[in-house]
Protein backbone atom coordinates (compact mmCIF):
# COMPACT_ATOMS: atom_id res chain seq x y z
CA UNK A 1 0.00 0.00 0.00
CA UNK A 2 1.29 3.26 -0.85
CA UNK A 3 2.19 6.11 1.47
CA UNK A 4 -0.93 8.07 0.02
CA UNK A 5 -3.02 4.78 1.01
CA UNK A 6 -1.98 4.42 4.11
CA UNK A 7 -2.85 7.85 4.96
CA UNK A 8 -6.27 7.84 3.40
CA UNK A 9 -6.74 4.36 5.37
CA UNK A 10 -6.06 6.26 8.48
CA UNK A 11 -7.83 9.02 8.58
CA UNK A 12 -10.81 6.72 7.33
CA UNK A 13 -10.37 4.42 10.48
CA UNK A 14 -10.12 7.64 12.61
CA UNK A 15 -13.39 10.05 10.80
CA UNK A 16 -15.99 6.56 11.10
CA UNK A 17 -14.64 5.85 14.62
CA UNK A 18 -15.44 8.98 16.58
CA UNK A 19 -18.95 9.35 15.21
CA UNK A 20 -20.37 7.90 18.62
CA UNK A 21 -18.10 10.11 21.22
CA UNK A 22 -19.88 12.87 19.46
CA UNK A 23 -23.13 11.41 19.11
CA UNK A 24 -23.22 10.92 22.75
CA UNK A 25 -22.69 14.10 23.36
CA UNK A 26 -24.76 15.81 21.05
CA UNK A 27 -28.15 13.70 22.53
CA UNK A 28 -26.88 15.03 26.00
CA UNK A 29 -28.94 18.59 24.31
CA UNK A 30 -31.06 17.29 21.52
CA UNK A 31 -33.21 14.88 20.52
CA UNK A 32 -32.50 11.94 18.80
CA UNK A 33 -34.61 13.13 15.85
CA UNK A 34 -33.75 16.59 15.54
CA UNK A 35 -30.04 15.48 15.70
CA UNK A 36 -30.50 13.19 12.87
CA UNK A 37 -32.44 16.28 11.05
CA UNK A 38 -29.56 18.56 11.66
CA UNK A 39 -26.72 15.97 10.80
CA UNK A 40 -28.17 15.21 7.60
CA UNK A 41 -29.62 18.78 6.48
CA UNK A 42 -25.90 19.88 7.11
CA UNK A 43 -24.31 17.05 4.60
CA UNK A 44 -27.36 16.93 2.13
CA UNK A 45 -26.27 20.27 1.54
CA UNK A 46 -22.51 19.74 1.14
CA UNK A 47 -22.96 17.13 -0.74
CA UNK A 48 -26.25 17.75 -3.19
CA UNK A 49 -24.45 20.17 -5.29
CA UNK A 50 -21.27 18.13 -5.51
CA UNK A 51 -23.13 15.18 -6.83
CA UNK A 52 -25.33 17.96 -8.94
CA UNK A 53 -22.28 19.07 -10.81
CA UNK A 54 -20.62 16.11 -10.99
CA UNK A 55 -23.89 14.61 -12.80
CA UNK A 56 -24.74 11.97 -10.47
CA UNK A 57 -28.82 12.91 -9.27
CA UNK A 58 -30.43 12.21 -12.95
CA UNK A 59 -29.32 8.67 -13.01
CA UNK A 60 -30.77 7.55 -9.80
CA UNK A 61 -34.17 8.41 -11.18
CA UNK A 62 -34.83 4.33 -12.60
CA UNK A 63 -33.57 3.49 -9.17
CA UNK A 64 -36.22 5.49 -7.04
CA UNK A 65 -37.44 2.59 -5.68
CA UNK A 66 -34.28 0.49 -4.20
CA UNK A 67 -33.30 4.18 -3.28
CA UNK A 68 -35.82 4.61 -0.74
CA UNK A 69 -35.51 0.89 0.47
CA UNK A 70 -31.72 1.86 1.26
CA UNK A 71 -32.35 5.41 2.47
CA UNK A 72 -34.83 3.44 5.45
CA UNK A 73 -32.52 1.04 6.52
CA UNK A 74 -29.19 2.62 6.02
CA UNK A 75 -29.66 5.94 7.24
CA UNK A 76 -32.90 7.15 8.19
CA UNK A 77 -34.08 4.45 10.66
CA UNK A 78 -30.28 3.32 12.51
CA UNK A 79 -29.52 6.90 13.05
CA UNK A 80 -32.46 7.28 15.09
CA UNK A 81 -32.17 3.86 17.02
CA UNK A 82 -28.30 4.77 17.38
CA UNK A 83 -29.15 8.03 18.90
CA UNK A 84 -31.74 6.77 21.29
CA UNK A 85 -29.25 3.77 22.22
CA UNK A 86 -26.71 6.44 23.27
CA UNK A 87 -28.79 8.10 25.17
CA UNK A 88 -27.98 4.92 27.81
CA UNK A 89 -24.95 3.36 26.54
CA UNK A 90 -21.65 4.80 26.09
CA UNK A 91 -19.97 5.62 23.18
CA UNK A 92 -17.16 2.44 23.76
CA UNK A 93 -19.99 0.11 24.29
CA UNK A 94 -21.74 1.44 21.16
CA UNK A 95 -18.61 1.60 18.69
CA UNK A 96 -17.85 -2.15 19.36
CA UNK A 97 -22.07 -3.62 19.57
CA UNK A 98 -21.82 -2.32 15.91
CA UNK A 99 -18.18 -4.20 15.39
CA UNK A 100 -20.53 -6.74 14.75
CA UNK A 101 -22.44 -5.92 11.52
CA UNK A 102 -20.23 -8.35 9.68
CA UNK A 103 -21.43 -11.14 11.25
CA UNK A 104 -25.00 -10.01 10.65
CA UNK A 105 -23.93 -9.12 6.76
CA UNK A 106 -23.05 -13.30 7.00
CA UNK A 107 -25.90 -14.46 8.10
CA UNK A 108 -27.86 -12.23 5.67
CA UNK A 109 -25.28 -13.57 2.76
CA UNK A 110 -25.96 -17.15 3.76
CA UNK A 111 -29.62 -16.91 4.23
CA UNK A 112 -30.44 -15.13 0.67
CA UNK A 113 -27.81 -17.87 -0.61
CA UNK A 114 -25.53 -14.78 -2.09
CA UNK A 115 -22.67 -16.53 0.57
CA UNK A 116 -22.06 -19.62 1.77
CA UNK A 117 -21.03 -20.42 5.07
CA UNK A 118 -18.21 -22.87 5.69
CA UNK A 119 -16.47 -24.22 9.12
CA UNK A 120 -14.24 -21.62 9.32
CA UNK A 121 -17.32 -18.87 8.85
CA UNK A 122 -19.06 -20.77 10.98
CA UNK A 123 -16.94 -21.04 13.95
CA UNK A 124 -16.70 -16.82 12.92
CA UNK A 125 -20.47 -16.53 13.88
CA UNK A 126 -20.18 -18.13 16.88
CA UNK A 127 -16.98 -16.45 18.21
CA UNK A 128 -18.99 -13.44 17.52
CA UNK A 129 -21.99 -14.35 19.15
CA UNK A 130 -19.68 -15.42 22.45
CA UNK A 131 -18.56 -12.29 22.05
CA UNK A 132 -21.20 -9.78 21.79
CA UNK A 133 -22.80 -12.15 24.64
CA UNK A 134 -20.01 -11.61 26.88
CA UNK A 135 -20.54 -7.78 26.58
CA UNK A 136 -24.67 -7.88 27.25
CA UNK A 137 -23.85 -10.41 30.09
CA UNK A 138 -21.15 -8.08 32.13
CA UNK A 139 -21.23 -4.79 30.82
CA UNK A 140 -25.52 -3.96 30.80
CA UNK A 141 -27.87 -4.10 32.89
CA UNK A 142 -31.77 -5.32 32.77
CA UNK A 143 -32.49 -1.24 32.34
CA UNK A 144 -30.30 -1.58 29.34
CA UNK A 145 -32.66 -4.33 27.47
CA UNK A 146 -34.39 -1.56 25.34
CA UNK A 147 -31.17 0.16 24.30
CA UNK A 148 -29.75 -3.28 22.98
CA UNK A 149 -32.73 -4.23 21.21
CA UNK A 150 -32.46 -0.68 19.25
CA UNK A 151 -28.60 -1.47 18.53
CA UNK A 152 -29.61 -4.75 16.70
CA UNK A 153 -32.21 -3.05 14.81
CA UNK A 154 -29.01 -0.60 13.61
CA UNK A 155 -26.86 -3.65 13.13
CA UNK A 156 -29.65 -4.95 10.64
CA UNK A 157 -29.94 -2.08 8.95
CA UNK A 158 -26.62 -1.36 8.33
CA UNK A 159 -25.89 -5.25 7.37
CA UNK A 160 -29.34 -4.95 4.69
CA UNK A 161 -27.82 -1.49 3.45
CA UNK A 162 -25.53 -2.78 1.82
CA UNK A 163 -26.56 -6.02 0.64
CA UNK A 164 -29.86 -3.59 -1.14
CA UNK A 165 -26.54 -1.62 -2.47
CA UNK A 166 -24.97 -4.70 -4.14
CA UNK A 167 -28.30 -6.62 -5.35
CA UNK A 168 -30.33 -3.09 -6.70
CA UNK A 169 -28.10 -0.45 -6.86
CA UNK A 170 -25.14 -1.90 -8.16
CA UNK A 171 -25.18 0.82 -11.64
CA UNK A 172 -26.52 3.97 -9.66
CA UNK A 173 -23.49 6.17 -9.30
CA UNK A 174 -21.93 6.29 -5.61
CA UNK A 175 -21.88 9.88 -4.24
CA UNK A 176 -25.06 10.74 -5.97
CA UNK A 177 -26.80 7.67 -3.54
CA UNK A 178 -25.60 9.33 -0.54
CA UNK A 179 -26.21 12.17 -1.62
CA UNK A 180 -30.12 11.42 -2.29
CA UNK A 181 -30.10 9.22 0.88
CA UNK A 182 -29.30 12.29 3.22
CA UNK A 183 -31.96 14.53 1.34
CA UNK A 184 -34.22 12.25 1.59
CA UNK A 185 -33.68 11.75 5.30
CA UNK A 186 -33.43 15.12 6.07
CA UNK A 187 -37.78 15.49 4.37
CA UNK A 188 -38.63 12.24 6.29
CA UNK A 189 -37.27 14.12 9.95
CA UNK A 190 -38.62 17.56 9.18
CA UNK A 191 -42.06 17.14 10.91
CA UNK A 192 -40.54 15.64 13.77
CA UNK A 193 -37.52 18.07 13.88
CA UNK A 194 -40.43 21.20 14.09
CA UNK A 195 -41.65 20.08 17.36
CA UNK A 196 -38.57 18.92 18.72
CA UNK A 197 -35.75 21.24 17.85
CA UNK A 198 -34.83 23.10 20.72
CA UNK A 199 -35.74 26.72 21.23
CA UNK A 200 -32.84 28.13 21.84
CA UNK A 201 -29.47 27.57 20.55
CA UNK A 202 -27.88 24.46 22.47
CA UNK A 203 -24.68 24.57 23.93
CA UNK A 204 -21.49 25.29 22.35
CA UNK A 205 -20.79 21.43 22.50
CA UNK A 206 -23.73 20.08 21.09
CA UNK A 207 -23.42 22.82 18.12
CA UNK A 208 -19.74 21.37 17.47
CA UNK A 209 -20.70 17.82 17.73
CA UNK A 210 -23.46 17.78 14.95
CA UNK A 211 -21.20 19.97 12.89
CA UNK A 212 -18.59 17.19 13.13
CA UNK A 213 -20.89 15.00 12.86
CA UNK A 214 -22.40 16.62 9.37
CA UNK A 215 -19.15 18.16 7.80
CA UNK A 216 -16.28 15.12 9.00
CA UNK A 217 -18.48 12.23 9.42
CA UNK A 218 -20.34 12.19 6.67
CA UNK A 219 -19.47 14.55 3.88
CA UNK A 220 -16.00 14.42 3.83
CA UNK A 221 -15.64 11.07 5.01
CA UNK A 222 -18.09 10.00 1.74
CA UNK A 223 -15.84 11.81 -0.21
CA UNK A 224 -12.57 10.27 1.39
CA UNK A 225 -13.66 6.64 1.07
CA UNK A 226 -14.44 7.41 -2.70
CA UNK A 227 -10.90 8.40 -2.64
CA UNK A 228 -9.43 5.61 -0.68
CA UNK A 229 -10.99 3.11 -2.80
CA UNK A 230 -9.64 4.55 -5.89
CA UNK A 231 -5.82 4.19 -4.27
CA UNK A 232 -5.90 0.62 -2.81
CA UNK A 233 -9.23 -0.57 -3.89
CA UNK A 234 -12.62 -1.86 -2.13
CA UNK A 235 -11.61 -5.17 -1.04
CA UNK A 236 -8.53 -3.59 1.51
CA UNK A 237 -10.78 0.00 1.89
CA UNK A 238 -13.49 -2.55 3.82
CA UNK A 239 -10.32 -3.14 6.57
CA UNK A 240 -11.42 -0.07 8.17
CA UNK A 241 -14.42 -1.88 9.95
CA UNK A 242 -12.19 -3.58 12.39
CA UNK A 243 -10.43 -0.16 13.19
CA UNK A 244 -12.95 2.15 13.86
CA UNK A 245 -14.57 -0.19 17.05
CA UNK A 246 -10.71 0.53 18.71
CA UNK A 247 -10.94 4.00 18.32
CA UNK A 248 -14.64 4.67 19.77
CA UNK A 249 -13.66 2.41 22.65
CA UNK A 250 -9.79 4.76 22.80
CA UNK A 251 -12.31 8.63 22.69
CA UNK A 252 -15.10 7.13 25.01
CA UNK A 253 -12.43 6.04 28.03
CA UNK A 254 -9.83 9.28 27.20
CA UNK A 255 -12.63 12.30 26.46
CA UNK A 256 -15.75 10.89 28.24
CA UNK A 257 -14.43 9.14 31.01
CA UNK A 258 -16.06 5.68 30.08
CA UNK A 259 -14.67 2.63 31.87
CA UNK A 260 -12.62 0.34 30.07
CA UNK A 261 -14.06 -2.91 31.77
CA UNK A 262 -13.40 -6.74 31.04
CA UNK A 263 -16.86 -6.91 29.29
CA UNK A 264 -15.27 -4.82 26.18
CA UNK A 265 -11.73 -6.28 26.30
CA UNK A 266 -13.25 -9.98 26.11
CA UNK A 267 -16.32 -8.34 23.70
CA UNK A 268 -13.67 -6.61 21.51
CA UNK A 269 -11.29 -9.34 21.19
CA UNK A 270 -14.07 -11.61 20.53
CA UNK A 271 -16.22 -9.88 18.48
CA UNK A 272 -13.62 -8.70 16.24
CA UNK A 273 -11.95 -11.81 15.50
CA UNK A 274 -15.33 -13.73 15.16
CA UNK A 275 -16.15 -11.26 12.08
CA UNK A 276 -12.53 -11.47 11.10
CA UNK A 277 -13.48 -15.46 10.19
CA UNK A 278 -17.18 -14.82 9.47
CA UNK A 279 -16.30 -12.17 7.08
CA UNK A 280 -13.15 -14.39 5.24
CA UNK A 281 -14.25 -15.18 1.48
CA UNK A 282 -13.91 -19.16 0.62
CA UNK A 283 -12.29 -19.73 -3.22
CA UNK A 284 -15.46 -20.90 -4.08
CA UNK A 285 -17.67 -17.14 -3.24
CA UNK A 286 -18.22 -14.73 -5.80
CA UNK A 287 -19.49 -11.81 -3.91
CA UNK A 288 -20.34 -8.51 -5.91
CA UNK A 289 -18.26 -5.67 -4.91
CA UNK A 290 -18.28 -2.75 -7.04
CA UNK A 291 -15.69 0.51 -7.86
CA UNK A 292 -15.91 3.60 -7.45
CA UNK A 293 -18.62 4.11 -10.23
CA UNK A 294 -20.69 2.14 -8.42
CA UNK A 295 -21.05 1.25 -4.61
CA UNK A 296 -18.72 -0.88 -1.96
CA UNK A 297 -20.80 -2.13 0.87
CA UNK A 298 -19.82 -0.64 4.61
CA UNK A 299 -21.75 0.71 6.92
CA UNK A 300 -22.06 3.92 7.80
CA UNK A 301 -21.97 5.79 10.90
Amino acid sequence: MSRRGWLLFLAMGVIWGIPYLFIKVAVEHLTPASLVFLRTTAAALLLMPIAAWRGELRPLLPYWRPLLVYTAVELAIPWLFLARAEQRLSSSLTGLLLAAIPLVGALLGWFTKIDRLDWRRTLGLAIGIAGVAALVGLDLGRDDTLAVLQMAIVAVGYAVGPWVLARYLGGAPALGVVAASLAITTVIYIPPAVVELPRAWPPAEAVVSVLVLAVVCTAVAFLVFFRLIDEVGPVRATVITYVNPAVAIALGVIFLGEPFTMGILVGFVLVLLGSALATRRTPATVTPVHDREGLVPLERH
